[in-house]
């Protein structure tokens, strides 16, 4: 792909252990579920090194193979009702939690050289539907959300790249999903959240989208998505999507250039020991 391009473009993979696990067995391991990791931890700290751990032994499989982002952490908070289409897929129930081990899978990643990509912000754990197969409405008030579902990611602002969540959210725009909202991005995801890394849209082939490719497209950059993805290999879709992105330029550009040189070369690491440790954890709640 890259001797086709002329350049060494990002790859991007969702690869995050459990149900969400794109190079699997036989040829790479099968990771845990994030849940896992709070259960198999004694204490916090514990369980924030196994996040860890995971995530950089996920990048070192990784960058054998070419990839240099991973769609990892999910900082989403699940709640009691939500659809499972997150469930273990977060790290806690608690947003706290979340926050701080999400963390700590990030920067396994980075140590191992891969940028990692924090969704679906601002948050798709309190959804009571598939945004694969439609749209997720949340009616939750804005304290309520501010205080669970946007903690996580407002305490992980920092991160390089984000995923945009296909969620309605009421209480800050009725009209139209995360995705495609100006009032979402603006007001909560660029403002009271304060990411200004590289915001990047869920896959735009997603049931919980509506219109042309195209106009998805369109109307992603238009509301303040600085890039979109189109993910299911469909030409016939990908090409009015290609034709609705423009060249990245200014904010866009700078926050693209900006996530790729954040990780610089990778941080030594004994992946013999790191999988003893890993999988003498793992074992102990399995």
């Amino acid at each position: 792909v890259r001797a086709a391009l002329g350049r060494e473009a990002p790859i991007l993979v969702d690869q995050e252990g459990g149900r969400v696990q794109r190079l699997g067995p036989p040829h790479w391991r099968a990771y845990p579920a994030a849940a896992r990791f709070e259960a198999a931890g004694a204490n916090a700290a514990q369980a924030e090194r196994l996040a860890w751990l995971g995530a950089r032994l996920i990048a070192h499989d990784l960058r054998a193979v070419g990839f240099d982002v991973d769609c990892l952490p999910v900082l989403d908070t699940p709640s009691a009702d939500s659809h499972g289409v997150i469930g273990h897929r977060a790290y806690s129930r608690d947003p706290a939690r979340v926050a701080a081990i999400g963390r700590a899978a990030a920067q396994g990643l980075m140590a191992g050289g891969v940028i990692p990509v924090m969704k679906h912000i601002p948050g798709h754990g309190r959804a009571r539907a598939d945004s694969h197969f439609e749209l997720p409405v949340v009616e939750a008030g804005r304290a309520e959300l501010e205080r669970v579902d946007f903690a996580p990611f407002k305490a992980n602002a920092d991160l390089p790249m984000a995923m945009s969540a296909h969620v309605v959210y009421t209480a800050i725009d009725p009209a139209a999903p995360g995705t495609l909202s100006k009032t979402v991005i603006g007001d909560i995801i660029r403002g009271h959240i304060g990411f200004d890394g590289l915001l990047i849209t869920d896959d735009l082939s997603m049931k919980a989208l509506t219109g042309s490719f195209r106009e998805r497209a369109e109307r992603a950059i238009g509301a303040g998505c600085d890039m979109v993805l189109h993910c299911n290999g469909d030409l016939a879709e990908a090409r009015p999507v290609a034709e609705g992105a423009p060249a990245l330029a200014g904010k866009a550009l700078a926050r693209a250039e900006k996530a790729l040189e954040c990780v610089g070369g990778v941080e030594a690491f004994d992946v013999a020991e790191a999988t003893r440790e890993f999988d003498a954890a793992m074992r102990a709640v399995a």
